[in-house]
């Protein structure tokens, strides 16, 4: 069963090696989990290039022993967490003038100025496996617990804080002990990237096709993109950009702007799930170094080992398991530009990963995403175990709810949808 809060992993971070220094709101989920699924050469990209990967690892809170074997999953699940950085890098500054001031430098060392904005925690399930993944807003109103600095001492406990501010006031560790104790999860491993890393990523990737649904998307002062309706296929910068935007979908919020990140994120997963990508050595070598190159994992995500076993725990689940999910909000009492926890809507979600069942999505994909013409909802069936019959699931232990419904505040989709960006048009 998915394990409830215990501990608090404690999440070294390493600091990215060479020169790529990457572009925050990719969603590295599909990315970890698929890049290394479909076979031993992803584990020897591990080993090839683990050095590189481990070299500036950051520590996690509590992790003095190694975390859970992946490897023993029929157990418990394992619970990944990525954050992605609005900092204003010194290669990438001058993309972004309206956000980054041209005479400041991001410092890697201070924090100073990078917000933790794209938030997702990955949650790999026992046998049967699934894969969820929930996005976390970055307005979310919250307390957090203390957490150790990298540099030393302890950041205290706060009653409020907004999700997005964690990352300055101790870095990983403190926004993974703060969405752990959200959560009831908890969090074993986890990696950040800046926005030179979703560059490098997607140019390895080769490009992603999204489909930009509504009257397209004209966000050209935010983020400089202008998509018109249809399918794009979307590298570098353009995919950055495709990420960020906000004002371009949905009702110009940030709850929008996750569903549109879920398009792109369902997608990548189809992507790289594909035989083209799967069966292509060169490819999957290319990817394995650039993420390695691009991602700042905590001490704790650096065994090359590890690093392959969550990629084979995911190799075989259907795409309908994995799912894409928005964590449930309402409007702040106290600013009306915040959100707080829906936490009789979460407790559903946690139930269901911690019962491992099936998820039922009833809510609506999100503001700033829509089904394709022609998607329906689906509904989920049990994922027979390993190695089991496909005609006989396993059955579900004593006091398992039938199905993982979920309530109508709970929104997203999983990867066997193709869902499109709920353009607004032009602004």
């Amino acid at each position: 069963m998915a394990q409830r809060r215990g501990t608090i992993a404690q999440h070294g971070l390493l600091r990215t090696p060479g020169p790529m220094r990457q572009l925050v709101r990719v969603l590295g989920v599909a990315l970890t989990v698929a890049l290394v699924s479909g076979a031993g050469v992803a584990a020897y990209a591990a080993w090839d290039f683990s050095s590189a990967w481990s070299e500036d690892a950051v520590v996690l809170d509590g992790q003095e022993s190694a975390p859970p074997d992946i490897g023993a999953l029929d157990d418990e699940g394992v619970n990944i967490l990525f954050a992605g950085l609005d900092a204003c890098e010194e290669e990438t500054k001058h993309l972004f003038p309206g956000r980054c001031d041209p005479r400041v430098t991001y410092d890697e060392t201070t924090r100073a100025s990078a917000l933790n904005d794209v938030n997702l925690v990955m949650h790999i399930s026992p046998e049967p496996r699934r894969v969820t993944v929930i996005s976390f807003p970055r307005d979310l109103m919250l307390s957090a617990p203390e957490c150790s600095l990298p540099e030393g001492g302890t950041a205290p406990a706060v009653d409020r804080i907004q999700l997005n501010e964690l990352y300055q006031r101790g870095d990983i560790p403190c926004v993974a002990n703060a969405l752990s104790a959200l959560s009831g999860l908890q969090i074993d491993y986890a990696a950040s990237i800046t926005w030179g890393g979703v560059i490098e990523i997607t140019n390895a990737i080769g490009g992603v096709e999204v489909c930009v649904g509504g009257k397209g998307i004209y966000d050209e002062k935010n983020t400089g993109l202008a998509l018109a309706p249809g399918q794009h296929t979307l590298v570098g910068q353009q995919a950055l950009e495709f990420l960020r935007t906000r004002e371009g979908v949905g009702d110009g919020s940030d709850l929008g702007r996750i569903g549109n990140q879920q398009v792109y994120m369902t997608a990548l997963v189809r992507t790289l799930m594909s035989d083209a990508v799967l069966r292509d050595a060169g490819r999957v070598l290319s990817l394995a170094r650039t993420t390695l190159e691009s991602v700042r994992p905590s001490s704790s995500l650096t065994d090359p080992v590890k690093l392959a076993q969550i990629g084979m725990a995911a190799a075989d689940v259907p795409l309908s398991d994995f799912t894409f999910v928005q964590y449930p909000v309402v409007d702040d009492l106290y600013n009306s530009n915040r959100v707080a926890p829906d936490e009789a809507s979460a407790e559903a979600l946690w139930t269901a990963l911690a019962q491992n069942v099936p998820l039922e999505i009833t809510g609506d994909t999100g503001g700033g995403a829509v089904l394709a013409e022609g998607e329906e909802t689906p509904v989920p069936e049990e994922t027979p175990a390993s190695g089991a019959p496909s005609a006989a699931p396993t059955p579900a232990p004593a006091g398992t709810p039938a199905s993982g419904e979920l309530g109508a505040n709970v929104r997203g989709s999983d990867a066997s949808q193709v869902t499109c960006s709920n353009g607004r048009g032009v602004l």
